[in-house]
């Protein structure tokens, strides 16, 4: 794995506990009598994590169960109460506000449900705004954020004023407004979550889109599982201010680590997430098989109908078209239709 833009280890954002009080053991973990005190909320408790360069991580929990919290603490909105956060390497909790000011002006973009898009300023007069506050010649910043308007499919609409343009219209422009600043590391906190579903799901395919052209690192907040599984490369699951599993969706879903990821995912569909290469066998010289393939990064959902109508195995290829594997129809159903076991 490459080497991670964000680490952090042992955090916390404990409320309700003087910092001062705070005991820490050699595992960076803070005293369990403390946490248990009347009137202390550990919001984030003992998360470690890490995050790749171009990766997609959707955190998810209910509400209360810290997601929001944690990407605050990422990007020091929230002040941490003990542990460590590195971005790229550099310690973020050891930066004086002005290079924490010019960090977050440089590597990071933010999006929030909250759009707070300046009501008496146009598009893309918005979404030049960071790029004056960073002193930036009007030429320039005139000219990047026409570039922006573009990126997000508002031609047309620069000179409206936020109360002229949709909620999906305002969202792409608070997008625009992050993305001005050409962040490395995108932080977004329930973006969709206020918008119709028909929106919504438009708002899902333009950030593929974008992620497809920028390849952003991204911290990306839901508690909507289908969002989730459209956007992410891993999934982190918090309750209690801890993220009790992360990984892919699929071995989430077929390998829950505790009892409440089990109950968090056992409503979800399965052919809805697990692809091809998690369900197939090993190819076998010996076995007849069906003439048309499927490709080993197909979902199951897209190609259930074809396998389980076929009786002969189905092969497997990658993307280089070798086979790597087949399909059986009754593993496939196994898999869809067994209960889930804890890891």
């Amino acid at each position: 794995m490459s080497e991670s833009v964000i680490r952090c280890r042992s955090l916390y954002k404990i409320f309700g506990l003087n910092p001062a009080e705070l005991r820490i053991d050699g595992d960076g973990a803070v005293e369990p009598a403390l946490l248990k005190r009347e009137g202390v909320v550990a919001a984030v408790n003992h998360v470690d994590l890490d995050v790749s360069p171009g990766e997609i991580l959707v955190v998810m929990g209910l509400s209360g169960s810290g997601k929001s919290t944690l990407v605050r603490c990422l990007s020091r909105l929230v002040e941490p109460s003990c542990g460590l956060v590195e971005i790229e390497g550099a310690d973020l909790l050891a930066m004086n506000d002005r290079e924490l000011i010019e960090l977050r002006r440089s590597k990071m973009g933010m999006v929030f449900q909250n759009f707070a898009l300046l009501p008496h300023r146009t598009a893309l007069e918005n979404i030049a705004f960071p790029l004056q506050m960073r002193g930036m010649k009007r030429r320039d910043y005139v000219e990047r954020a026409r570039k922006m308007i573009a990126l997000v499919g508002l031609e047309g609409r620069e000179n409206n004023f936020p109360r002229a343009l949709s909620g999906g219209q305002q969202q792409r422009v608070g997008i625009a407004r992050s993305l001005a600043v050409e962040p490395d590391i995108w932080f977004l906190d329930e973006p969709f979550s206020a918008l119709d579903p028909l929106i919504r799901k438009e708002m899902q395919d333009e950030f593929l889109r974008l992620q497809s052209l920028l390849n952003k690192t991204i911290v990306f907040i839901t508690h909507d599982f289908d969002e989730a599984l459209r956007l992410a490369d891993r999934i982190a699951i918090m309750f209690n201010g801890r993220i009790e599993q992360i990984g892919k969706p699929e071995d989430i879903v077929l390998h829950p680590a505790t009892d409440y990821v089990a109950r968090f995912t056992g409503d979800v569909p399965r052919e809805r997430v697990l692809r091809v290469g998690s369900v197939m066998d090993p190819p076998s010289d010996e076995e007849t098989t069906t003439d048309r393939p499927v490709r080993v990064t197909d979902r199951i959902d897209t190609v259930a109908e074809y396998v389980l109508g076929q009786q002969l195995p189905v092969p497997v290829i990658d993307a280089e078209d070798a086979v790597v594997g087949v399909m059986h129809q009754a593993h496939v159903l196994e898999v869809l239709f067994s209960r889930t076991e804890r890891a």
